[in-house]
């Protein structure tokens, strides 16, 4: 009888021990042509480390204060032990989502929801501020990019996962939660008493800063994203614009087919990003989508620390192929690809399949974007105030073709 074999035995002995010791059923015993190979094929752990998680449940089941009067379900504690095996390879994308949180995902993707209206992420141990989402809640109160959440409400999330953070977060409409982060550059945490609201999320904003320069905000990189900002481009073009500046500022990312689109409006041919990876799927290059070319004129992208993902890819991309310099701080750094699994109960898996590089072969991931011109600064609604806006339009004005007859 081989190690394993033997092993499988031993346990199903202490199991049947145990059974009839505390009156668990339904053990039987192993059929005589069960094989190591049958076992390693159908379980996710070795018998050891079963046998270990055996343990736990009884040891809880057995002895912990609320065990009868608040019983975990068997889906609870499946779910617990997958987000938990999920994260034991410490990449803060790669998570595993429950079925009502990941119908409560699609919900918001598709741009309705309660809550404050702001980007959160993993970095470094702490649940950072990714970006704000502009005329949110979360924006209004104060809350900026790369502000650590330390409290929510009376609880502390340090060491939480961003998706609990996130549902700790959200509420029904009319509520309060009080949001504690640390700042960088403030001695004491900041504390924020913030209204939930529905969030109906925008994602292009645009209008004309001058007769000859249109401006472009992108909050978001959505399904309808690109239909909208090619609307809008269209119309500042028909206003007189010659000259256009792209504001990325604060957008936390989404879907890459979007990036790619919003890029083709403003490059002819080429590459816009590769992601690279172990597996087959996950190395690809997305080029430039020819028919959705739009215009030649010059223009400045406007970054900052809450400029994430498929922001990065944007701003990358325009930049490596000499369309526009880059204004204001670095980006987040967020450059790695998540491919969504999903599981047979309504469950699934984000996992980090590769990383983003530019067509320059600029690494995004924990590494972000510099400016060519920094330009420290918040995003201000009031034009005159907005100091990084105010360099981008210093910047694109030299570019600007001189028309006859117009000095």
């Amino acid at each position: 009888m081989n190690k394993a074999r033997r092993l499988y035995i031993i346990v199903f002995i202490m199991l049947s021990s145990i059974g009839f010791m505390y009156g668990f059923r339904g053990i039987q015993a192993p059929a005589a042509d069960f094989s190591e190979e049958d076992f390693n094929r159908i379980s996710p752990f070795n018998v050891r480390s079963l046998w270990l998680l055996r343990q736990i449940r009884y040891i809880i089941e057995s002895y912990q204060v609320d065990a009868v009067e608040k019983p975990a379900s068997e889906d609870d504690l499946l779910h617990g032990a997958a987000k938990g095996m999920v994260e034991a390879w410490k990449d803060p994308y790669t998570r595993f989502v429950a079925p009502k949180q990941l119908r409560d995902e699609e919900i918001e993707l598709e741009g309705r929801y309660g809550g404050l209206g702001m980007y959160v992420g993993d970095r470094d141990g702490q649940i950072l501020v990714i970006s704000p989402m502009e005329d949110s809640p979360a924006e209004r109160a104060g809350l900026k990019p790369k502000d650590a959440i330390v409290k929510v409400d009376n609880e502390v999330v340090v060491g939480w996962t961003s998706d609990r953070v996130v549902q700790k977060l959200r509420g029904e409409p009319d509520t309060k939660v009080t949001v504690w982060v640390r700042r960088e550059g403030e001695d004491e945490l900041l504390s924020f008493e913030i209204t939930r609201e529905i969030i109906n999320l925008k994602s292009v904003r645009s209008e004309m800063l001058s007769d000859d320069i249109g401006y472009l905000k992108l909050t978001q990189f959505k399904h309808t994203t690109h239909d909208e900002a090619r609307t809008a481009l269209k119309d500042l073009i028909r206003q007189g614009a010659r000259a256009l500046i792209l504001d990325l500022r604060n957008n936390g990312g989404g879907l890459l087919d979007a990036s790619v689109k919003i890029v083709s409006m403003f490059v002819r041919d080429g590459l816009v990003v590769e992601t690279k990876g172990r597996a087959e799927r996950a190395n690809d290059k997305y080029y430039v989508d020819k028919s959705q070319y739009l215009t030649n004129m010059p223009m400045t992208v406007l970054i900052n620390g809450g400029s994430a993902s498929a922001s990065e890819i944007v701003a990358g991309a325009l930049n490596d192929r000499g369309r526009a310099k880059l204004v204001g701080e670095k980006s987040f750094g967020k450059g790695s690809v998540q491919t969504l699994f999903p599981l047979t109960d309504g469950s699934g898996i984000y996992v980090t399949i590769a990383r983003y590089y530019t067509p320059s072969g600029k690494v995004i991931d924990h590494v972000g974007l510099s400016p060519d011109i920094e330009v420290k600064g918040e995003p201000d609604r009031v034009i005159s105030k907005d100091l990084q806006l105010q360099r981008a339009i210093v910047e694109v004005k030299k570019s600007i073709r001189p028309v006859a007859g117009r000095r």
